[in-house]
This record gives structure tokens, sequence and C-alpha cells, in this order.
């Protein structure tokens, strides 16, 4: 990323790509942007498939990585979502490798199910976690902004819920409920994507 293309202003542009492949965040992500002023496009809409390496080392980095690749395959603006599951007691762990922790090979329950033994015998109060995300509108020139929020909450002893995704079951939030039992709108209003998409969104009309 070069600080030098971060954008005080936006850019003018009438069509958004989501620049995501993951089915849970392309939800989330659409349910979110239902009343932005942009054409909102989806990669398999406009016959987009990329698979980018995410090396960066922080989080926005990576948002960058993928919506830069997105926006100049579209040639348009592009939207990118990089988060992920800071646990205390696993010392931050997964953090930005939460998609692949454990293995490449494991779904979400599997990873799940990982986290649960690695925490096993950790008392409640040890158990804090939070989500954290960072949302990008990047241009097709390399030009962005970003956007970052974080979700506080704590670890499950079991999988509760069966709503959202990924870390979602064990996720407890402020009011003792797991992500996974939150309503659609519930979520929305007060999750780390949430947030962070609502700030981007407030950027671009101010």
């Amino acid at each position: 990323m070069d600080p030098s293309k971060r954008l005080d202003v936006p850019l003018p542009s009438e069509s958004l790509l989501l620049a995501t492949n993951n089915p849970g965040k392309l939800r989330e992500i659409t349910r979110l942007l239902n009343e932005c002023s942009l054409s909102v496009f989806t990669p398999k809409q406009l016959n987009i498939n990329l698979d980018v390496l995410e090396d960066g080392s922080t989080y926005p980095e990576n948002a960058f990585l993928k919506a830069h690749a997105f926006a100049k395959a579209g040639n348009c603006l592009a939207l990118a979502d990089d988060s992920g599951l800071e646990v205390d007691a696993l010392g931050g762990k997964p953090g930005l490798f939460s998609a692949r922790y454990g293995s490449s090979e494991l779904n979400d329950l599997g990873r799940v199910q990982l986290m649960l033994r690695e925490l096993e015998g950790i008392p409640d109060e040890n158990r804090n976690a939070r989500y954290v995300a960072a949302v990008i509108f990047v241009w097709p020139c390399g030009s962005y902004r970003v956007f970052e929020e974080t979700w506080e909450g704590s670890i499950a002893h079991s999988p509760i819920g069966n709503r959202g995704f990924g870390y979602d079951p064990i996720f407890v939030t402020s009011d003792g409920r797991t992500s996974a039992q939150l309503s659609s709108d519930e979520k929305d209003e007060v999750s780390h994507r949430g947030k962070a998409i609502r700030a981007a969104l407030q950027w671009l009309v101010d």
C-alpha cells in the first residue's frame, strides 16, 4: 500500500465490485450495501475469477491486495474486507490466518472444533476475543481508503446457533448470545464488518 495514494475524498464512480469469493461475506456485504447508491456487482456477475494471494502483514494490506486486483480486473471501484478473530488466550491467534487456521483443508466447523480443543480448560474470564475487520475501497489506479473496526466478545465452550458463518457459533457477544444466534439485522448493527462498511458508505456520501 502506497501511503501517498490514500484518499481524503472519493473519486467519481458508478459501479462497485465486491472483491471476495467467500459466500458468507458476499451475503453479509451485499446486505449491508442494500442502500448504496452505486451499482453493486459480485465477481461472478462480471465473469471475474481471481484467487489473490493474501501475503500482507496486516488486515488493511490483505484487503488492499484483494481489492486492487479486482478493481483492475473490473476496471471499476472495488470493495474488499479482510477480517479475523483474535483470541487473547491464544496470543492473538488466529488473527490474519483465521480463514486458514490449522489447515487450508479444514472447513468452518473444523476450525471451530480446533479452537475449542486449544482452549479446553481455559476459564470464562480468560476467553476474551474480538473480531477485527478492515474494509477498503480501491480504485483501478491504486488510490484507496480503509476503515477499521472491532467487535469485542469471548469464546464459548461449545457451538451455539446456526446463523452466520466462520467462528460465529462460538463468538459470544455482550448480551450472552453467540453471533450465530443473532438475526441478520442484530449482527449488522454491532459487528466489526457492519460498523466498518457503514463508515465507508458514510465517507462516500460526505
